[in-house]
C-alpha cells in the first residue's frame, strides 16, 4: 500500500505563495481526492510484478500530457499551414526544418514538465503569484485572445470537412462545440485524457495517406542534403517566405502549449519522480508531430505545388485539390484528418483556457471538479469556445487569411511567454535541483532570439515591400 509520503506537503515557500484562500476547502478536496485515486492507480502498477504487460500498462498510464500537447499542436490550422507550405515551395528546406523545430518544441515543453511536477502548480498560477497581478493579467489576456483566435482555425477544419461530407456546417459546428465542451465539463480527468488520446491517435492518418500517394522519395532526400538547392522564389527576405516561416514556427510552439502541459501534469497528479516518464511521453508526441508535418508538406509538394496562388490556398481548396489529384477516397481521408485535427486541438486549447483562468481567479481548477462546484473554472472556457464556433458559423469568413494570421500571432506572443517560463525555471527557491542548466538557458535564449528575429524581419518585409 502506498504511504502518504507519496503525496508530500508543499514546502513552506510554496504554501505562502499558493495558499487557496478564496475557495472553499471542500471544492478543492473533490478534485484532490480523484487525483489521489489516479495517482494510486499508477503506484499499484509500479508495485506490481515487473512483467512486460505491467510495464506496458504503466507506460500507457503515464502517457498523456506530452502526446496531447504535441498532436494537439498539429491542429486544423497547422494542417493547412503545412499544406500551404508544400504547395508554395514544393520539396524545399521546410521539410528538414521540421526536425529542428521538433527539438525546439521538446526543449520548451520539457521545462513545463519540470515546473508542474515539482511545484504541482499550473503556469498561470505561477506567474500570477510569483510576479504579481499586472504580469499575471498580461499573460492571461495574451493567452485568452490567442486561444480564441486559434479555436477559430479549429472550427475551420470542422466547416471544411462538413462541406466535403455534404453536411451543413450550421449543424456540425454546434455538434463539435458540444463535444469539445462536453468532454471537459462532464468527464473526470482520467476519462477526459483517454478520450482525448483516442481522438489524437487519428492525427497519424496523414502519414499513411502520404505514403500511399507515392511521393518522390529522391526529392525528399535531396531536401535533407541541400542538393535541391533550397531555392526560395522571391528570396529569403520576401514577405511570403517569412510569413510561412513564422507560421510554421507558430504552429510548432505556441503560448497555449505552455499553459496546457503544465496544468495537465498537475491535474494528472504527476510528481518529480515522473519527470523521466513524462519526457518520454513528450518525445513520443514530438516524433508524431514531426512525422505528420513532414507527411503533409511532402504530400502537398508532390501534388499541389503546381497550383496557382498556392500560398493563398484555404482549407477547402486544399482538400478538393487532393481529391482531384489522388481521387475521392484520399479527399475523404484528408478531410477526416482535418476534422480530427480541429477536434483534438479544440479539446486541449479549451482545457488550457479553463485551467489558466481557474488558476488566475484562485478557484477550484481541475477537470475532476464537478461543474456545480466550479462554474468559474468551466464557464470562461465554454464562452471562449462558443465565440470561436459562432464566428465560423458566419457566412463570409476570410478562412485562408485568418489561418495564417493566427499562426503568426502565436509566434509574436511566444517570446513573452517564454521569458516568464525561463525566469521560473531559474527560480531555485521553487525548483531546487530541477532548475535549468546553463546549456538549457542558452538554448532557450537562442529560441527567443530566433522568434524575435523572425517577427522583426516579417514586420520589416511587410512594411517595406521592396526590402532588401
Amino acid at each position: 500500500m502506498t504511504s502518504l509520503s507519496e503525496f508530500p506537503t508543499l514546502p513552506p515557500a510554496e504554501n505562502r505563495l499558493f495558499s487557496p484562500q478564496s475557495a472553499a476547502l471542500g471544492d478543492y478536496a473533490e478534485g484532490l481526492e480523484q487525483r489521489i485515486q489516479d495517482r494510486l492507480r499508477i503506484q499499484r502498477l509500479r508495485a506490481s510484478r515487473r512483467s512486460l504487460g505491467n510495464r506496458l500498462a504503466l507506460g500507457l498510464a503515464l502517457i498523456g500530457p506530452g502526446v496531447l500537447v504535441m498532436l494537439g499542436d498539429n491542429d486544423a490550422g497547422g494542417v493547412i499551414t503545412y499544406a500551404q507550405t508544400g504547395a508554395t515551395y514544393g520539396f524545399s528546406l521546410f521539410i528538414p526544418l521540421m526536425i529542428p523545430l521538433g527539438f525546439i518544441a521538446y526543449l520548451v515543453q520539457e521545462m513545463t514538465i519540470r515546473l508542474g511536477a515539482v511545484t504541482r502548480r499550473g503556469h498561470a498560477e505561477m506567474i500570477w503569484k510569483r510576479y504579481g497581478k499586472f504580469w499575471g493579467a498580461f499573460s492571461l489576456i495574451d493567452l485568452v485572445v490567442a486561444n480564441i483566435l486559434t479555436l477559430m482555425t479549429e472550427f475551420i477544419g470542422v466547416r471544411v470537412a462538413s462541406a466535403i461530407f455534404h453536411l451543413p456546417y450550421l449543424i456540425t459546428i454546434p455538434l463539435a462545440f458540444a463535444l469539445v465542451t462536453g468532454v471537459l465539463v462532464f468527464l473526470k480527468y482520467f476519462t477526459w485524457e483517454r478520450v482525448a488520446l483516442f481522438i489524437a491517435a487519428f492525427n497519424i492518418i496523414f502519414v499513411p495517406l502520404a505514403l500511399l500517394s507515392h511521393p518522390d522519395w529522391g526529392a525528399i532526400g535531396r531536401t535533407f542534403t541541400g542538393a535541391s538547392g533550397w531555392v526560395v522564389p522571391g528570396g529569403l527576405f520576401s514577405a511570403s517566405f517569412l510569413m510561412l516561416v513564422s507560421a510554421n514556427i507558430g504552429t510548432t510552439i505556441a503560448p497555449w502549449q505552455l499553459f496546457f502541459q503544465q496544468s495537465c501534469v498537475v491535474d494528472k497528479g504527476l510528481l518529480a519522480k515522473d519527470i523521466r516518464a513524462s519526457r518520454r511521453d513528450l518525445m513520443l508526441g514530438v516524433v508524431g508531430m514531426v512525422l505528420v508535418a513532414i507527411a503533409i508538406i511532402a504530400l502537398s509538394a508532390q501534388y499541389l505545388h503546381s497550383l496557382p496562388n498556392a500560398s493563398a490556398l484555404d482549407d477547402d481548396t486544399v482538400v478538393r485539390a487532393i481529391g482531384t489529384k489522388l481521387g475521392p477516397a484520399a479527399m475523404v481521408v484528408f478531410a477526416l484528418g482535418l476534422l480530427e485535427a480541429g477536434l483534438i486541438a479544440a479539446i486541449v486549447i479549451t482545457a488550457s483556457t479553463a485551467w489558466a483562468i481557474g488558476e488566475a481567479l484562485d478557484v477550484p481548477r481541475s477537470v475532476n471538479v464537478s461543474p456545480r462546484r466550479s462554474s468559474y473554472f468551466y464557464a470562461p472556457a465554454v464562452i471562449g469556445t462558443a465565440i470561436a464556433a459562432g464566428t465560423l458559423m458566419l457566412p463570409h469568413v476570410p478562412i485562408g487569411f485568418l489561418n495564417l494570421s493566427v499562426q503568426v500571432i502565436a509566434t509574436v506572443f511566444m517570446p513573452a511567454a517564454m521569458l516568464f517560463l525561463l525566469m521560473l525555471l531559474n527560480d531555485r527557491e521553487l525548483l531546487g535541483e530541477h532548475v535549468n542548466s546553463p546549456l538549457r538557458n542558452a538554448l532557450s535564449i537562442g529560441v527567443m532570439v530566433l522568434l524575435i528575429t523572425c517577427n522583426c524581419l516579417y514586420g520589416i518585409s511587410t512594411v517595406f515591400t521592396n526590402w532588401p
